[in-house]
């Protein structure tokens, strides 16, 4: 049936919005034949310009809802003409534009949450060449069919988490064409492997189409649990058949199903209007890839580069990423191209390659030994972030990364923060979900310099391999700059990660060590270079055990973050101390304990001079008390209540049921330290859910609370006339 764009405006209401629809889909394409979807495959496999393996060619043609339309585009362009071509560096991509099923397209890997941590790991990416041509079509490798099946899911979730549009394309469908191309997805554990469409650009639009057909209720998880139920559902129709076969037709068996529940659905309804907005979307199907013969990258690795080519000149110029995912994608792909120059002259191009794979979290940091080739290298995640910070900032290295940098970005310059901003999401990489509360302040400190002194970026100085950071003060007050620079690195580091220093804003300024204050202002690259000046004993001190103390799987007690609602011992944590070096082991100490360090102790160690210098006002701000809010635990395990038995009299109820709200009371403590349990190894999804899904939980806790406070008895010596906030 042919599809009618000439609906009239409906008005429907999706959750507490009133949208208006413009121009519904009356009707509903039906399916292509056979033989106009064959019809694509003969005219690519013919096309000169085109580069795509026939297996994917036919993913493609599955893809189009008029695939006699794309064929003939590709039939009247052997030459040049109708296929859209796209210059960018090193390569030209060539692409049909086309209507496609919604239900044909996975996600590809989501730039926007590159920089977080997530529990499914991304598959491995390999480029395609034949012949050494470089061809339109990217490897997926997963582990096996469930650890792709979790990766859509994750992919699509986390997505809507971040951001939807979904109130958008219910009043205008998707009107801006996806970027998508050819995927194989390969598999481990030897699962025959499929031949789909990965959407690189428009991932945002595409998961929030599945949240439209989904329906205005249901939750991010919930819309990724019906966009898996489509993509990996198998048909039962034709046993025998491949598996790819089987799922191909159970995507084509729900089209069908979606069609006919459109066709005999209300007019105008809210179901009719969620199912035509979602059933298709443009998109522009890379096809062909021509490299470029001053290219530097191979043959393989073309086609992905020229891909993230234009993402990067839609999201970083234009349509912007948040910074630390713009980041993320520029030094990756920096680095890449670094790693593939064949006339680079910095180093082995094998280890270049390993500290590529360092960098963007392929090897873990216990491999970090062997790409330096020092087994006395600690494999720590600290000490991937001292190597790694030392190559990126070596002069030549630096250099060329800014450059190739600049070129991605459209700049004309990058000055010593901004390419420290870039690094930030590349060091914190291991311990991103862990340190998650303290992740974006991390990221403005890069951003203010991080630890990109003077010092540091100088050539000449090596990292000095230790797992003891105090044994290197000496020397490093005795004048050796290898030592000096190795604790400004691994204290910096842990400074900034531990949220200890942030980025230089505000007028925070205070006389006095209070919460949130410094004593001046200073960018935190000015702090790092004070704090290791050679005179500096304090400062030197302050790095040693900051670096000494770190640790990367939780933040310390004394990072200025959120108080917890008791869920955990803090006795659990570790914290970094103050410098005193009047004392044997320079920590300062209170009344027999340590003294937890502050940002306010930090920025004054750097340059105790130049506080002596200033004048404060008279009056200072106080620090206000964080409140604390204590969960009362009951007793027992959380356990459904059974109704109560008639033979009790009321008092014996009231006892029984108070009981049993302290059981579940019990029971929610649990649930809440299961969920930071789970927590401290992902930065998304929230612990808590959605926005509308925290209110909820939210409006219940404080039910339960109010209830609480309503019902409070009279203490035995409380006299009438007391006010309730004397107590």
């Amino acid at each position: 049936m042919a599809t009618v764009d000439n609906g009239k405006p409906v008005a429907i209401t999706w959750g507490r919005e009133k949208l208006v629809v413009s121009s519904p889909l009356e009707a509903l394409p039906a399916a292509p034949s056979l033989g106009d979807q064959k019809r694509i495959v003969a005219a690519a496999v013919q096309h000169q310009l085109l580069s795509v393996p026939e297996r994917s060619l036919e993913a493609v043609a599955r893809a189009c809802v008029r695939p006699d339309l794309v064929a003939l585009q590709l039939e009247q362009s052997r030459g040049e003409g109708l296929l859209l071509e796209e210059h960018v560096d090193g390569a030209t991509l060539r692409s049909v534009h086309s209507r496609v099923w919604m239900s044909e397209l996975i996600p590809g890997i989501q730039p926007r949450t590159s920089q977080e941590a997530l529990s499914v790991p991304d598959p491995e990416v390999f480029g395609v060449a034949k012949d050494g041509r470089a061809q339109a079509i990217i490897r997926y490798r997963y582990r096996d069919l469930e650890h792709f099946r979790q990766h859509v899911w994750q992919t699509i979730s986390v997505t809507l988490h971040l951001n939807s549009y979904e109130e958008s394309i219910l009043s205008r469908r998707v009107t801006r064409a996806l970027i998508a191309h050819p995927v194989m997805i390969e598999f481990v554990d030897g699962t025959d492997p499929l031949y789909l469409i990965a959407v690189r650009d428009g991932i945002t639009r595409l998961a929030s189409a599945w949240k439209v057909l989904a329906g205005p209720s249901t939750s991010p998880s919930g819309a990724a649990d019906l966009a898996v139920r489509t993509l990996f559902g198998e048909s039962n129709a034709q046993p025998g058949v491949s598996l790819s076969d089987r799922m191909s037709n159970g995507r084509a068996d729900h089209r069908e199903l979606l069609r006919r529940e459109h066709h005999e659905s209300e007019h105008a309804s809210l179901r009719q209007v969620q199912i035509a907005q979602t059933f298709l979307m443009p998109a522009h199907l890379a096809v062909g890839v021509e490299a470029h013969s001053s290219g530097a990258l191979t043959p393989e690795d073309v086609f992905d580069d020229a891909v993230r080519s234009i993402l990067a000149s839609v999201h970083v110029e234009f349509k912007p990423w948040d910074d630390s995912a713009q980041n993320l994608e520029v030094v990756t792909r920096s680095l890449k191209l670094f790693v593939q120059d064949r006339n680079t002259a910095l180093g082995d191009q094998e280890q270049l390659r390993d500290v590529y794979s360092l960098a963007i979290g392929r090897a873990k940091e216990a491999e970090t030994p062997r790409v330096y080739g020092d087994e006395r290298i600690p494999g720590t995640p600290l000490w991937r972030a001292i190597c790694l910070l030392h190559t990126l900032t070596r002069p030549e290295f630096r250099e060329q990364l800014k450059a190739r940098a600049k070129e991605i970005k459209n700049e004309r310059r990058m000055s010593t923060k901004g390419y420290a901003g870039l690094l930030g999401p590349v060091i914190d990489h291991p311990w991103r979900a862990t340190k998650n509360a303290a992740t974006k302040p991390a990221r403005n400190a890069w951003s203010n310099g991080g630890v990109l002194c003077d010092d540091v970026l100088a050539d000449g100085w090596i990292p000095v391999p230790t797992d003891n950071f105090l044994g290197l003060v000496k020397p490093a007050l005795d004048g050796d700059t290898n030592a000096r620079c190795t604790l400004a690195v691994a204290g910096g580091v842990a400074l900034i990660a531990d949220k200890l220093l942030t980025r230089n804003v505000g007028s925070a300024v205070s006389s006095t060590p209070l919460a949130g204050k410094v004593p001046f202002r200073a960018d935190v690259s000015t702090v790092i270079a004070g704090l290791m000046r050679r005179d500096n004993e304090m400062g030197i001190w302050l790095l040693a055990h900051a670096a000494q103390r770190f640790r990367h799987d939780r933040l310390p007690r004394n990072a200025s973050t959120p108080r917890q609602l008791g869920l955990r011992d803090d006795a659990t944590g570790y914290v970094h101390v103050a410098v005193d070096v009047a004392e044997a082991d320079r920590i300062r100490r209170e009344n027999g304990g340590e003294v937890p360090l502050t940002t306010w102790d930090v920025v004054l160690a750097s340059d105790p001079e130049r506080f002596s210098r200033l004048t404060f006002p008279a009056a200072q701000s106080q620090e206000v008390a964080e409140p604390s809010l204590p969960i009362a635990a009951g007793p027992g395990d959380f356990q459904v209540t059974a109704p109560p038995r008639p033979e009790l009299s009321t008092g014996q109820l009231i006892v029984r049921e108070r009981q049993s709200l302290l059981n579940w009371l019990s029971g929610a403590r649990k649930s809440l330290e299961t969920l930071e349990g789970l927590g401290a190894s992902v930065s998304l999804p929230p612990l808590l859910g959605s926005p509308d899904e925290w209110l909820h939980l939210q409006q219940s806790a404080f039910d339960v609370l109010e209830f609480i406070q309503r019902n409070r008895p009279d203490r035995p010596d409380d006299d009438d006339d007391d006010d309730d906030e004397q107590d």
